[in-house]
């Protein structure tokens, strides 16, 4: 057989395998893309399954009525989506998920109505019994979370009859809500079940994919391997190296390769591929300053709902005994008291004191208020605060200088700037111990504004950096930890960020951008 046949005979095999393989390849991407839009689908409804949950289990705890608005949003959000599902895909599955969800909206729709009448009953009854006015916010907090136990107390307490309206709310609710948890847990199973059913679908279509490629590969492999020894070295061993590196950059290694000596096609790869290096750089920092703002929002979430309890439970027995104080200082003024009996009532004045201060930041840090936006000439709000720590004595022998136009505004709430400012001048002067200065410089951005923070003081280790915003960390013997909390909750609040830098010795920087 003469070379040209053979050429025109490998050609014609050769097309035949690639036209096979694609074909199987083309048919296999049109099954996966179905599947894979189906698998979309099902893990959408699942998380809004989960989603719903959340908001229920949030509304069940604390009664917020908030979280009612949030259950009805996903309960439509899941309607919507099922809907639009069982256009495309007709399951049983699927429509017993949506059997389920319909009956769990109702339910949910009985518990609500049910916390309403409680709530209009127990107010009726509140007037007639002032004398357990103790127990009101017990039971108003409770009554969704422990319903049963709630009603055995005001049946108690208040000399209920069994058929109270209020008792027999109580009692529905009880009903009710396991009727809830339990229809809501078999949701939640046939949104896994559907989930899953999707995944080992999609699963099964790349299987078979797959098996296509590892039987129609090998055969074109074989009747290209000739095609291999046309390919010049250069070329080879340049795919080669860039072959190399991709697997460098899925193991997380993004070392860019040499600038080509040949600006051929590979050559115009390898500059892509340094490019795309640079491009994953930038995109894997930026993820990682992501995930650690996620995590710190997170952190104060979280801390901020056990503050707000801790700080709230503490409050009134405080009280009770910052007035028994106050009390005693005037009594013991008046009669001649051994001067350890005057240290003693002293000592629990200003311990009480401090004890208020400490419970004052926790209900600052717990406290969800929404910033009042307002046009603000930042230097002069500075100012004011300087001038009112200067007033008060606190700020020492510490020279400030303040670097910024007069006329530079930005949108956000007086009050909580304020706040940040007082925070962390508080700061520099407690690292500067009183001696030392503190540079104010504003600056305008094209979209923000910076203000940098510097002090003269001892700086932070480099070990504390990535902690001193966490809630309650503090090196201070008197500190509660909250000051740095309590800023970066509100600069995130104005949809700004906050950074900070020190040498050990030389100082500290805080820079924070805020949006105009």
């Amino acid at each position: 057989m003469s070379l040209e046949k053979k050429i025109i005979l490998s050609f014609i095999i050769s097309a035949t395998i690639i036209a096979i393989f694609a074909a199987s390849t083309y048919i296999n991407f049109i099954e996966i893309r179905k599947e894979i839009r189906y698998l979309e689908f099902a893990d959408t409804v699942r998380s809004k399954s989960l989603q719903l949950r959340r908001h229920e289990k949030n509304f069940l705890l604390y009664a917020d009525t908030k979280e009612i608005e949030e259950v009805h949003r996903y309960l439509q959000e899941l309607n919507e989506t099922l809907q639009h599902g069982r256009t495309n895909y007709k399951t049983e599955s699927l429509l017993n998920l949506e059997n389920k969800i319909n009956e769990y909206a109702k339910r949910f729709y009985r518990v609500e109505g049910v916390f309403w009448d409680f709530q209009k009953e127990f107010a009726k009854l509140k007037p007639s019994y002032p004398k357990y006015s103790a127990f009101f916010p017990l039971i108003e907090s409770t009554f969704l979370e422990r319903p049963l136990v709630n009603a055995d107390l005001i049946e108690k307490i208040f000399l209920l009859k069994a058929g109270n309206p209020a008792v027999v709310n109580l009692r529905e609710l009880n009903s009710e809500i396991s009727s809830l948890r339990k229809n809501g847990e078999e949701m939640l199973t046939l949104s896994k079940d559907l989930d899953k059913s999707a995944r080992e679908k999609a699963e099964e279509v790349i299987r078979i994919s797959q098996m296509a490629v590892l039987v129609l590969f090998p055969l074109f492999l074989v009747f290209g391997l000739a095609a291999l020894f046309v390919i010049s070295h250069s070329m080879v061993k340049r795919l080669k190296i860039l072959t190399a590196a991709i697997e460098k950059t899925g193991k997380g290694d993004f070392s860019s390769l040499p600038n080509p000596e040949k600006h051929d096609e590979v050559g115009v790869l390898i500059t892509t591929f340094n490019k795309m290096e640079q491009d994953l750089i930038a995109r894997d920092e930026e993820l990682s300053k992501k995930n650690e703002e996620l995590l710190q929002s997170r952190k104060l979430a979280s801390l901020g709902t056990l503050a707000s309890g801790v700080a709230h439970e503490l409050n009134n027995p405080l009280n009770n005994i910052y007035l028994a104080a106050q009390v005693l200082s005037k009594e013991i003024g008046h009669e001649s008291c051994p001067p350890m009996v005057k240290e003693t009532v002293g000592d629990i004045f200003s311990q009480t004191l401090r004890v208020k201060r400490i419970v004052s930041d926790l209900l600052e840090f717990a406290r969800e208020r929404t910033p009042e936006f307002k046009t603000i000439k930042i230097v002069n709000l500075i100012r004011e605060v300087l001038n009112q720590m200067a007033a008060s004595g606190e700020k020492g022998d510490i020279k400030f200088n303040i670097k910024g136009s007069e006329d530079i505004e930005l949108s956000g709430d007086r009050h909580l700037l304020q706040q940040v400012f007082v925070n962390l001048f508080t700061n520099a002067i407690d690292a500067m111990e009183g001696k030392g200065s503190l540079g104010i410089e504003i600056g305008t951005e094209d979209t923000g504004i910076n203000i940098k923070v510097s002090d003269s003081g001892q700086g932070i280790p480099a070990e504390n950096i990535s902690r001193v915003f966490d809630p309650f960390f503090t090196t201070k013997e008197k500190g509660t930890g909250l000051g740095l909390a309590i800023v970066y909750s509100i600069i995130k609040k104005h949809n700004g960020k906050i950074d900070v830098k020190s040498k050990p010795y030389k100082g500290t920087t805080f820079t924070i951008t805020l949006p105009r």
